[in-house]
């Protein structure tokens, strides 16, 4: 190789490392939040509208949310499964989960 190849190969290297390592730091918030709220698409449907019985979770308020996981953690919401399920999260995963679906628009009625 020539010395301008070798130069502009390492030079190439250098912006690729840089860029991997900018890469690297840790998701935001709202990645998060959407990553958690994935978990919730089986039942209450993609982007929290749910199809047939189940309830749609898109557009309902904060508080409204959080008042039904509390009540399913604690068994005063009767459930198949939710009860489990909200038990497997922190509170600050619940109120990630609740704010990303409070912020998407409303289900179609």
């Amino acid at each position: 190789m020539t010395p301008v190849r070798v130069r502009s190969s390492a030079l190439l290297l250098a912006v690729m490392a840089g860029s991997a390592l900018a890469q690297d730091k840790p998701p935001g918030e709202a990645v998060i939040a959407r990553n958690l709220a994935a978990t919730c698409a089986n039942c209450h449907g993609t982007a929290g509208v749910a199809k047939g019985e189940m309830k749609s979770l898109a557009g309902r308020k904060e508080d409204e949310l959080l008042k039904l996981l509390a009540d399913y953690r604690s068994g005063a919401q009767p459930a198949t499964i939710m009860h489990q399920i909200v038990k497997g999260y922190t509170e600050d995963q619940l109120k990630l989960v609740v704010k990303h679906f409070a912020a998407l628009p409303a289900a179609k009625p």
